[in-house]
């Protein structure tokens, strides 16, 4: 018997059936051109990795930009979107463009804005990835806000005040925007021309802002209207749902971070009475006595169960 005929024998499998769980003439190593695709794609991977790198736009390395103030520790990310007017943009330290950021100063490249700058970016603001701030006229970021991905924040609108002509034809309308610090900018959030956010302002994910809004507040909708609001006396209105994280220590080291890591998730649990008080709350709900095995109390014990009584003599059995 050949030793493809013995292959399946000892288990009971034919050699069609081998043949489809295990291939006989399958390669146990990858042929040149599965090898080439893979080293392929690792080289464009780490090629696009050090592109990035190499493009992105920082106070040591501006590349052509040239920004009225560009701070120490803040980078642009590579591929920049759309940017001009950098003579009238002045951004803060350590701040964090994403990839595909439009930044513009003025309606279009080659104007003369004046001595003032047009659009200022406080010290820590974050822009997500594929988010546009235009600044035809002033707009302002307070320091450490940030902004969700494709965040459109603009100064510059549309106006339709002659039903003859179109729209885009029209000449626009521009009023300052000025954003608070601390403030926070969900996904596709969209902030009009003439709003004023205060200090640490929420903005829901796709709300639509305009005009002006306290401190401490937390906005949603289109148009965006106030759901929440910090109250000194009574804290959150309505309360938060869930409680408060609770902050990392500044001094914490990387060792200790990993070993936290580590540690399984344990849940804080509350204040829950004894075992056998729980388990006679149960039974009581139900209807009957204390769970079998509980400590039970002297009046609840059962009663003691004898031989059966016999009747007295003289009397018939029901």
């Amino acid at each position: 018997m050949g030793r493809r005929s013995q292959v399946g024998a000892g288990n009971g499998l034919d050699r069609a059936d081998y043949r489809e769980r295990v291939p006989l003439n399958g390669n146990l190593f990858p042929s040149p051109a599965v090898w080439c695709r893979g080293a392929l794609t690792r080289a464009v991977h780490r090629g696009w990795r050090w592109v990035q790198r190499a493009g992105s736009v920082t106070a040591a390395h501006p590349g052509r930009l040239r920004f009225r103030r560009l701070g120490p520790g803040t980078r642009l990310a590579f591929p920049q979107g759309t940017v001009f007017g950098e003579a009238w943009i002045e951004l803060g330290d350590h701040c964090i463009i994403g990839e595909q950021v439009t930044l513009t100063a003025g309606m279009m490249p080659g104007l003369d804005l004046g001595p003032e700058p047009i659009l200022t970016l406080g010290n820590g603001v974050v822009l997500g990835r594929g988010s546009h701030v235009i600044a035809d006229t002033r707009v302002t970021i307070g320091s450490d806000t940030y902004c969700g991905p494709y965040v459109y924040i603009t100064s510059t609108n549309h106006s339709y005040d002659d039903p003859q002509q179109p729209v885009g034809k029209q000449w626009p309308r521009a009023e300052p925007v000025e954003i608070g610090p601390g403030c926070w900018l969900g996904t596709g959030a969209v902030v009009l021309p003439g709003a004023r956010l205060g200090r640490n302002v929420v903005v829901a994910a796709g709300a639509v802002v305009r005009g002006e809004v306290p401190d401490h507040c937390v906005v949603a909708g289109a148009p965006a209207r106030i759901v929440r609001r910090w109250d000194q006396a009574r804290g959150w209105q309505p309360p938060l749902r869930t409680p408060a994280p609770v902050p990392l220590p500044e001094d914490i080291t990387p060792e200790q971070l990993l070993a936290l890591a580590d540690q399984p998730d344990q849940p804080d649990q509350p204040d829950q009475p004894d075992q056998p008080e729980r388990e006679a709350g149960r039974g009581r709900e139900r209807g009957r006595g204390p769970e079998r095995g509980t400590q039970q109390s002297a009046e609840a014990e059962p009663p003691v169960v004898g031989p059966p009584v016999p009747p007295p003599e003289g009397t018939e059995r029901p």
